[in-house]
């Protein structure tokens, strides 16, 4: 699940650095320092988008903050192998102070994991704490990556879409129904969300030149020179 990790130099984390570029470049006048994660429907990866993509921007050596917004069915925890016994809720609530329920995870990743399932998860997410927290967190991290639930099926994500610089959509290729993509985009622009791309999850890669340069420029598929005569 964590590639960019476990594999730093395989293909797809290099579409998570591309995709970390792109969201450099997406914005010329506000640099994006909070980003929200969402889908269309349930596991269409979006979760581990968000993971890889943290480990991506902190390659940059910029303080990445990742924030498990799903109350209801967290996953970010099991992703890290870390413990979800308090994070999000259990600070909203006051419970806890930041320093509490956050984890470091290397130098540059800071996790913090759902906590404690809420009766009202949207209420909670939408309230004016979490509007503070997040200005808070803005003056200690450099990025901010929030992972929230189905656009489609609560309404958490387009909540927490109004307190973000922008959102990134994911779309498993051959799984998400074209209603349901249309449905979300529709649902994050009726509250004025900032849709910076769409991430196309899952798609079949064949084998062929698609990786080709990837492959010659690591050196895996530079060709040895044959001794011989030389061609004329």
């Amino acid at each position: 699940m964590l590639i960019v990790q476990d594999n730093p130099k395989s293909p797809v984390s290099e579409a998570y650095r591309t995709l970390r570029t792109n969201i450099q470049f997406s914005s010329f006048d506000n640099e994006l320092d909070t980003i929200l994660v969402t889908s269309s429907g349930p596991s269409e990866g979006k979760s581990t988008t968000s993971s890889n993509l943290a480990l991506s921007v902190a390659e940059t050596g910029k303080n990445v903050l990742l924030i498990d917004c799903d109350l209801r069915k967290p996953s970010i925890h099991k992703k890290f192998n870390i413990s979800n016994n308090k994070g999000l809720s259990n600070l909203l609530i006051g419970q806890f102070k930041f320093d509490d329920v956050a984890q470091k995870y290397t130098d540059n990743v800071c996790i913090l994991t759902s906590g404690t399932v809420p009766p009202n998860p949207s209420e909670m997410l939408a309230s004016k704490k979490m509007k503070q927290f997040l200005e808070e967190a803005r003056k200690i991290f450099d990025f901010i990556i929030l992972d929230t639930p189905p656009v489609v099926a609560v309404t958490d994500a387009q909540l927490l879409s109004t307190m973000v610089g922008g959102v990134l959509l994911v779309i498993a290729a051959g799984q998400a129904e074209i209603a349901a993509a249309e449905k979300a985009k529709e649902l994050l622009e009726h509250v004025n969300a900032n849709i910076i791309g769409v991430v196309i999850n899952k798609a079949e890669v064949t084998s062929g030149k698609k990786y080709g340069y990837y492959h010659y420029y690591y050196g895996e598929g530079k060709s040895k020179k044959k001794k011989g005569k030389k061609e004329k």
